[in-house]
């Protein structure tokens, strides 16, 4: 199989796009890239999981069946990629496919055939089949066929004569069994399935010594590590759709709807942590701060991850003729950053006026949207609180000189000052800050003082040097 590192320059910037595209929610543009990139590089399957993920995002926007695979798609078109597959003709099949895919990602029938076509290949691309069984499979995760047929596909054997992967029919056989214990073929598949596992990994078919098996030693860790992260993905979603099951015969359950909240979370999928969250909130009567919290946090990521993904896009494709729009929704992104704490830190002081960190925090809000003033009240009152104290009279020394009130300044920062006894980076920013008050207001003497202090243990901190060498040449 074809990976990154197999792309060419121009190929590259493709794929690139294609990422940049899909995190910026533009989910037909990445599949029209990928299926671009699949033209001429049939074997690069990571084109295929982006373009499959971009699907079913896409899916979820339009509200298609989202278990539609058991059907849907164009009948015609199913039909024509049938007679191709017949013909054997891949290299038209695998891009008719795609664009069946790119409308219905969890189509039984396509997907069947894609796993078809990759064992037609020359050589066969196992990879690509397994990965069209996973796509069936995560669109329909308890169809006991389809998992009966891909355990089965594992267990045939490959070119050398071996399992395909035993591990994989384990875990399959496993989730057959969990929904129906009693099903004879899954139980004695389960056996066949460990035993030709234990077999592999000990290495006893093709070891010619105990040499061979030390040789092949890091390899296998690497497999086995690479094997438990495919099973925790699936054991979360396993645990997502027990636990869904277990709230709607409980809907009152705040411990299960959280644990749901904070399997999505795991997974990165933040709407559908979002809405989770929101649902326990909801049982709650809205009364638990760390659940409203969370909403919070997890809002605000959304904001900075869409950031993030046109920044990295702009950076990569600084010409593209997208780029003016994406920048602009940065500068639209930003505003709605600024605006959105603000409005979560006066809900919060809103909620509990008693609590002092979230007064600090609100404060925090006002000054970055420019509003000093209005600041200075919840600085005084946050200063009472110790954990904050020192960064709240900093703060609140800040405001004061905003609104040129510069006596105020003064003694609110050397109050701070006078408490800390340690010259730790707090202690010289607020020495600093102190000094330059003193500058303003023609205290020459104190200004230097300020600065010497900083001077004496770090003579590299900000312009300290140049201010306090300039005084003895000015004296």
């Amino acid at each position: 199989m074809k990976t990154q590192k197999d792309l060419s320059p121009q190929q590259k910037q493709s794929w690139l796009k294609a990422v940049s595209a899909t995190e910026l929610k533009n989910y037909g543009y990445a599949i029209q890239l990928c299926q671009g990139l699949l033209v001429s590089l049939p074997d690069f399957l990571d084109a295929r999981r982006l373009a499959r993920k971009a699907a079913v995002e896409k899916s979820k926007i339009t509200k298609k069946g989202f278990f539609s695979g058991l059907g849907g798609g164009s009948s015609i078109s199913l039909m024509k990629a049938s007679g191709l597959l017949k013909k054997n003709d891949l290299a038209a099949l695998l891009p008719a496919l795609e664009e069946i895919l790119a409308d219905d990602p969890y189509n039984i029938q396509a997907n069947n055939m894609l796993q078809e076509a990759a064992l037609k290949s020359q050589p066969p691309l196992k990879e690509l089949a397994f990965f069209a069984f996973e796509t069936i499979l995560e669109g329909n995760p308890k169809d006991k066929v389809q998992l009966d047929r891909f355990a089965s596909f594992c267990m045939d054997k490959d070119e050398e004569g071996r399992p395909r992967d035993p591990s994989r029919a384990v875990d399959l056989y496993n989730r057959i069994l969990a929904i129906n214990p009693n099903d004879m073929v899954a139980i004695k598949g389960s056996k066949d399935a460990s035993a030709a596992q234990s077999v592999q990994q000990g290495g006893w078919e093709v070891a010619g010594s105990y040499r061979d098996l030390i040789k092949d030693k890091e390899q296998a860790v690497s497999l086995e590590q690479q094997n438990r992260v495919v099973k925790s993905e699936e054991m979360i979603d396993n645990l997502i759709a027990e636990l869904s099951a277990a709230v709607q015969a409980e809907p009152h359950s705040v411990d299960k709807s959280r644990k749901i909240a904070e399997l999505y979370e795991q997974k990165d999928e933040l709407d559908n942590a979002l809405e989770w969250y929101r649902y326990v909130l909801s049982l709650s009567g809205g009364a638990d701060p760390s659940i409203a919290r969370k909403i919070s946090d997890l809002q605000l990521s959304q904001i900075e991850s869409a950031y993030k993904a046109r920044e990295e896009y702009l950076a990569a494709s600084p010409d593209d003729p997208e780029a003016p729009r994406y920048r602009e929704e940065m500068e639209e992104l930003k505003k709605q950053r600024a605006t959105f704490i603000l409005a979560e830190a006066r809900d919060r002081v809103d909620r509990n006026p008693t609590d002092l960190l979230a007064h600090y925090e609100l404060g925090i809000a006002l000054m970055d949207a420019g509003e000093p003033q209005e600041a200075i009240g919840h600085f005084q009152r946050a200063r009472s609180n110790p954990s904050v104290r020192i960064k709240a009279m900093g703060k609140l020394g800040q405001c004061y000189v905003s609104r040129n009130m510069n006596d105020l300044a003064a003694k609110t920062l050397s109050d701070a000052v006078s408490e800390l006894t340690a010259m730790d980076a707090v202690k010289k920013d607020l020495l600093y800050v102190l000094g330059t008050v003193y500058e303003a207001t023609g205290e020459r003497e104190k200004s230097i003082d300020c600065f010497k202090q900083i001077y004496e243990v770090d003579y590299g901190y900000r312009d300290v040097a140049h201010k306090v060498e300039s005084s003895y040449a000015k004296s």
